[in-house]
Parts: structure tokens; sequence; C-alpha cells
């Protein structure tokens, strides 16, 4: 992306922020975790067609199925996927947060959309849905066991 003179910006999830974001940016492209993807070109509206008309003819002019394609990142990165914990209620969001801040105090933290915590081998991303009485988690890690490991424990957290 930067040799195309791009650079990526995080943002709070949520369409109405991201839109915001990137009419102040100028940005062309925008996508989210989600599965959200947002074109310039196209009103900056969400839309899930372009991405994937776009994977297919990537699929075609190399001649790989979708699982040939994604193999190389999927070695590289191990993903939780977004793990969901319902709440009683979303009073709830802030008191699991500082839970959260306060285990993982020593890591580097923001705190843009919910709590982001980042170590060198993995870091994840807690926040409260925006719609429903739900935390969501997002973890990456270096290996998948780590990453396995570390999901179990951040999970200990939200749901202890």
């Amino acid at each position: 992306m930067a040799r195309y003179g791009g650079r990526a910006l995080m943002n709070r999830v949520g369409h109405a922020f991201i839109k915001q974001r990137m009419r102040q940016e100028d940005g062309i492209f925008a996508g989210e975790v989600t599965g959200h993807y947002y074109f310039r070109d196209f009103y900056y509206a969400d839309n899930g067609f372009i991405p994937a008309l776009l994977i297919l003819e990537l699929m075609s002019k190399k001649h790989q199925s979708l699982r040939e394609l994604l193999q190389p990142y999927r070695e590289r990165y191990f993903i939780s996927g977004e793990i969901n914990t319902t709440l009683a209620n979303m009073d709830e969001v802030p008191r699991k947060l500082s839970a959260i801040e306060a285990r993982y105090k020593d890591a580097t933290l923001a705190r843009m959309d919910g709590v982001s915590v980042d170590y060198p081998d993995w870091h994840f991303n807690v926040r409260g849905s925006n719609t429903e009485p739900l935390l969501r988690l997002n973890l990456e890690a270096a290996t998948p066991e780590l990453m396995e490991r570390k999901r179990d424990e951040v999970l200990g957290v939200i749901r202890g």
C-alpha cells in the first residue's frame, strides 16, 4: 500500500464513523474485520459485491482457488475470528473494559474503540457492540498455540 502512496489508518467501528473518516482523509477504501467494505467511488457505501468480484477476478487470473490464495496468509497470521460474549445489559461494558485494562496494564493500550492491547507477539481488541449487549473480541498471535492460549485467557477475564 505504501508503495502506491497509501497508508492504513485505524478508526472506530461503524458505518457512520468510517464514512466520516474516509471523507476527512479523502480515503478511497476502508474495511472492517466484520466484512464491511467501503469505497469512495461507490459513495462511501458498504458494498460486499465489489471485493467479492475482485477476488473472483484474482482467482481467475492466477488460476488458484480461494484456499490457495489465502494459504500464505493463514501460515503467517493466526486469528481468533470475532468472538461475542453476551452481557446482561450495556451497562456492563465499561466495567468489563476496565477489567481488561487492569489485567493488561503492562501492554501498549489504546482506547479508540473499546480497548486495544498490544504485545510484541500478540494483540487484541475488545469493544462493546454499538447495537446489542455484547462484547466483541478479536485476537491475533504469532503462533496458533499462542493465539489459543491468549484467546482463552482474555475470554476468562471478559467472562469472569
